[in-house]
């Protein structure tokens, strides 16, 4: 049994300006089997998810379909809380941006790095991606001042804006970066180290209202709303009650608990750089730790919303099931490196490794014993049981237990227990035995990645009943 701590794990938080797409569907995933796994070993939960609704592509959007910006996060962020039952998801808390204590919590956030010294006005010039909102410098755009990430073309924006000193944090940022671990994979901590020794400037974290009049206003100054980024950040530990933490949890899951973020290849410098100076010059705790996930490409190609090709969340879970699901998502996204997801690839891995493999596995294994064993008394699970690493690499996890399904397939292969319940019956019955055992062994290791799966599985072996197929098979 691990040592029973206070655990905090967020999500970023999507962007409302499109439905969800598999590439949040897996990140939200990751942190609920990490999140369920350490409550099933005792430790205390806080597991937070949500939708970011301020800025100027949802203005731009809004304004496109003549539709009110609360109207248009309103629908999407519905959307998005639609995945709690599509996934089956266990979070504690959805944030929205637009939440009135949001609000509060990112204008708290602005004064105290404002009584630190840290934010103050000035007039800028610089190039702009509407999509990223973002000011680049030159050299991080391709010719022509296009955006590497949305190949469009960045704005030339003239005004007055307030900046944050990330200037100021250079060291402490160097310090910071500079534990093992803090960041996983490696791959996410050397980028976030370079980018900080590369030089740090200071970030605009406004907008004049007159341009842009969606956000949260900047306190002391009405012609200003808060910059996206630094009014969404906030929201980490605004869902915890902070700054006033009537019920205590922002004490308990961030000061005194163990923090961890989940997030994409593209946010290292927003979650590693700029939140992490924030939260110093606040005089709050530093994250514990990030994990980074990289992108889910079809067919060669990135996959996003702003080039039209995502998979939708709820088309996956309307032709597999929740479960299944869970499955293809976990163990055929890479936790670290970019991966490619196909409706082709899909369909084979269902097929292979959930109808022929572990459905298959089990209908066989508990008829069988349905016929010829006796049921038994078990013993209740035993947390140690799920034996998963704490690499937050849970494709591997999940390779170890159909690594297990795999053994038990060769059993019977090499046994043919349905052959030699004919000629050694108590034979037979052995490894009969065995293998329902090794079917709840595996049965209970689901439980943080597949719930319903795992509650078949063992139900069906403490009742020695065969269950309805756990995975149907695809109409042509």
């Amino acid at each position: 049994m691990k040592e029973k701590k206070s655990r905090y794990i967020t999500t970023t938080l999507p962007y409302v300006n499109s439905d969800p797409h598999i590439g949040f569907a897996y990140e939200i995933l990751r942190a609920d089997a990490l999140a369920r796994y350490w409550r099933l070993t005792g430790q205390e939960v806080f597991f937070n998810t949500g939708t970011d609704e301020h800025g100027q592509k949802i203005a731009d959007k809004a304004d496109a379909q003549g539709s009110s910006r609360q109207a248009y996060v309103d629908h999407y962020a519905a959307e998005f809380k639609r995945l709690k039952e599509g996934l089956n998801l266990s979070y504690d808390a959805f944030i929205r941006t637009t939440d009135a204590k949001h609000k509060v919590a990112a204008q708290e956030m602005w004064r105290r790095c404002s009584d630190n010294g840290d934010i103050y006005k000035k007039k800028y010039s610089g190039l702009y991606c509407v999509g990223c909102e973002l000011f680049y410098k030159e050299s991080e755009l391709l010719p022509g001042h296009i955006c590497p990430v949305h190949t469009t073309k960045a704005q030339v924006v003239e005004e007055e804006n307030y900046f944050f000193k990330l200037s100021n944090y250079q060291a402490y940022l160097e310090e910071y970066l500079s534990n093992e671990g803090v960041i996983e994979p490696e791959w996410g901590r050397q980028e976030a180290i370079n980018f900080v020794k590369g030089g740090l400037e200071d970030f605009s974290i406004s907008r004049e209202k007159s341009r842009l009049n969606w956000g949260i206003a900047v306190p002391g100054d009405d012609d200003q709303v808060m910059y996206v980024w630094f009014d969404a950040l906030t929201n980490y530990i605004s869902t915890l009650g902070w700054p006033e933490d009537v019920y205590g949890n922002f004490k308990k899951f961030w000061t005194d608990g163990e923090v961890l973020q989940v997030g994409g290849k593209d946010q290292v410098r927003f979650q590693s750089v700029m939140w992490q100076a924030m939260l110093k010059s606040a005089g709050i705790k530093a994250t514990d730790k990030i994990v980074y996930g990289g992108f889910i490409n079809s067919g060669g190609q990135k996959m996003s919303k702003s080039l039209g090709n995502t998979i939708s969340p709820f088309e996956l879970t309307n032709k597999y099931g929740t479960d299944a699901t869970r499955y293809l998502l976990l163990r055929h996204v890479h936790p670290f490196d970019d991966s490619d997801v196909t409706w082709e690839k899909l369909d084979e891995w269902y097929t292979a490794n959930l109808v022929n493999g572990l459905g298959n596995l089990v209908a066989r294994v508990m008829k069988m014993s349905e016929t010829h064993l006796e049921a038994e008394d078990f013993a209740p699970l035993d947390p140690a049981m799920l034996d998963a690493p704490e690499t937050y690499n849970l494709q591997e996890v999940v390779d170890h237990i159909w690594a297990l399904i795999a053994k038990a397939d060769l059993v019977i292969a090499k046994t043919e227990p349905f052959k030699l319940i004919k000629t050694e019956p108590e034979k037979a019955k052995a490894i009969l035995s065995n293998l329902r055992s090794d079917l709840l062994h595996v049965g209970r290791l689901l439980l943080p990645l597949m719930p319903e799966t795992s509650a078949a599985i063992r139900a069906a072996v403490r009742a020695n009943k065969k269950p309805d197929n756990l995975f149907n098979r695809l109409k042509q």
